[in-house]
């Protein structure tokens, strides 16, 4: 897929793709900072019909929502004939007693026999974390293992 990149004089960058219905989505980045995500009208792509601004903390979560989910579909596809391996997303919450703390500190291996593969963090993919990754708040970890083991997990993400 195609990323347009268009220079905005005194504003900044817009970046956005096509999507099957025809319409650009995209980012405008401000020289000043600021983010807004886009939607083109359906009749002129360079005519904008949405414009929504973001902080930084709300664009991280969007990017968080739309890179894990595909990342764990794919595992999960990758995994269908492996029976009894499932994977699944858990998220950091504020209240976690692990955000601030390492991933060797949960022992979440030992604990639960299931494996955290990946961290999306502010949009970003942090694959095969070791043991000295930090969580911090707002983490989703894409986690393998089995139903049990992922339960446990989670316990052990919101409790300790």
């Amino acid at each position: 897929m195609n990323v347009d990149v268009t220079a905005l004089p005194g504003i900044g960058v817009r970046k956005d793709f096509e999507v099957r219905s025809g319409r650009r989505v995209g980012v405008i980045a401000h020289r000043d900072g600021d983010l807004d995500l886009i939607v083109s009208k359906s009749d002129d792509p360079d005519a904008i019909a949405a414009q929504v601004p973001l902080s930084t903390d709300e664009a991280s979560v969007l990017a968080n929502l739309l890179g894990a989910p595909q990342l764990v579909a794919k595992l999960n596809d990758d995994h269908r004939d492996l029976p009894g391996i499932t994977t699944r997303q858990l998220a950091v919450g504020d209240d976690s007693p692990y955000a601030g703390r390492t991933l060797g500190e949960t022992a979440m291996r030992t604990r639960t026999k299931t494996s955290i593969v990946a961290v999306m963090r502010a949009g970003q993919l942090h694959p095969s974390p070791g043991p000295d990754f930090t969580f911090t708040e707002g983490d989703l970890l894409v986690v393998v293992g089995t139903p049990d083991g992922l339960d446990a997990a989670a316990k052990i993400l919101a409790h300790g």
